[in-house]
């Protein structure tokens, strides 16, 4: 079976559970990670306070980090596209604002730097340490859920029919449990009638409407983490992954014209290596029980180390090198990619942020549609890929 464009809307996956969204949640100082990032390789001895420091610098004058933009109208897009700014457009966010507001709706604001100690250096490099070998660790490692190569390779194989799917996938109680409810979602449910079996599922929402489901299902269970310090964590590092999962796809298949169920898988993967970096940095700040976590550490290590450890987790399941060349580079300091898949993913990175800031009303829908990539995506599609984002949660 083929990617078929029928099945565009069903690509985009809701969560395994449905989560309203959390209401007043203050506005971030938009830390400045890019910039963070930077100074931290260049100088290499570089220490976490100095680091803090050029965050929160940066942070105060976030005002210059925001630009003028087009109107999410089809005309205002076109003229941005010629290089015409219209007049009186909507801001666009910067990349970097908008993943540090999503930051810090995961892990709450950062401290000052003046309260940063050296500490958090020490933190900071044994956890560096730790990840060399962290994605192969019993411990650590996100081992492949069974069913997900056979569905892939069910999915994309042209001989293997959608009742034959459906059969599949029942072999698996607890998914077709799973699966069921997020069928009878808001985000897929297009009649009264409640949709109660595989089979029907399969049929309203096509092969990779299923297959996006099914994946999503089986890596979910993975999110659910602890971590007393930041509970919100799990819940906002799940939303994000499957946001921008669902954004790499129509992005993948209509621009790049690629390979959008591998843009999704890669997707997944950023987003458990996310998590692996957050569990690391936890148990090495567990040595020290006179240092208080510190958000702003923690976001970086994630930004910097994610994409390696993705690329091992990538390798332990198998995934081709041209597959995990896509991974390469990725962080928030970085918009261009030189492959298909990396733009893919930085993509639905960057609108699967913009979907969970909207949603958790950081920021409203207007500065999220103005601050997503111009791309030669149609306007309905981006409009169409938006509103499967950002819906409005179930009653």
């Amino acid at each position: 079976m083929s990617f078929d464009a029928s099945d565009l809307d069903f690509a985009l996956m809701p969560p395994a559970d449905d989560v309203a969204p959390t209401t007043g949640v203050a506005p971030a100082a938009a830390p400045a990670l890019a910039a963070a990032a930077d100074v931290a390789r260049s100088t290499g001895s570089a220490t976490v306070n100095s680091t803090t420091q050029t965050m929160r610098a940066l942070a105060a004058n976030s005002t210059t980090q925001t630009m003028r933009a087009l109107a999410t109208s089809p005309d205002a897009r076109a003229a941005q596209l010629a290089g015409e700014p219209p007049p009186d457009a909507p801001e666009i966010l910067d990349p970097s604002v908008v993943f540090g507001k999503l930051f810090e709706l995961m892990l709450g604001k950062a401290r000052q730097a003046s309260e940063v100690t050296a500490g958090h250096q020490d933190v900071a490099d044994a956890t560096a340490a730790a990840l060399q070998d962290a994605a192969t660790q019993q411990r650590y490692a996100p081992r492949r859920p069974n069913m997900l190569p056979r569905v892939l390779s069910a999915s994309n194989d042209e001989s293997f029919s959608r009742r034959d799917l459906a059969a599949l996938i029942a072999r698996d109680p607890s998914l077709v449990g799973n699966l069921l409810k997020i069928a009878n979602s808001s985000f897929y449910r297009v009649t009264p009638e409640p949709v109660e079996s595989v089979d029907r599922a399969v049929v309203l929402l096509g092969t990779d409407g299923i297959r996006s489901l099914v994946t999503a299902a089986l890596m979910q269970p993975i999110f659910r983490i602890g971590g007393a310090d930041f509970p919100r964590f799990p819940e906002v590092a799940w939303e994000h992954t499957f946001r921008a999962a669902n954004a790499s796809v129509p992005y993948n298949f209509l621009v790049e014209k690629s390979d959008p169920a591998v843009a999704e898988l890669l997707s997944l993967v950023m987003g458990l290596a996310g998590i692996v970096v957050f569990r690391v940095t936890i148990d090495q700040y567990a040595k020290y029980p006179r240092l208080r976590p510190d958000a702003g550490v923690i976001a970086w290590l994630i930004d910097t180390h994610s994409a390696s450890v993705a690329r091992h987790i990538g390798a332990s399941w198998e995934l081709s090198e041209s597959t995990l060349t896509g991974l390469d580079g990725q962080s928030t300091s970085t918009s261009k990619y030189p492959t298909p898949l990396g733009r893919s993913l930085y993509f639905g990175r960057l609108v699967g942020a913009l979907a969970v800031l909207r949603i958790n009303h950081v920021i409203d829908d207007e500065t999220g549609k103005a601050s997503i990539p111009v791309t030669t995506m149609p306007e309905a599609q981006l409009e169409r890929m938006w509103t499967r984002l950002t819906p409005k949660p179930d009653k």
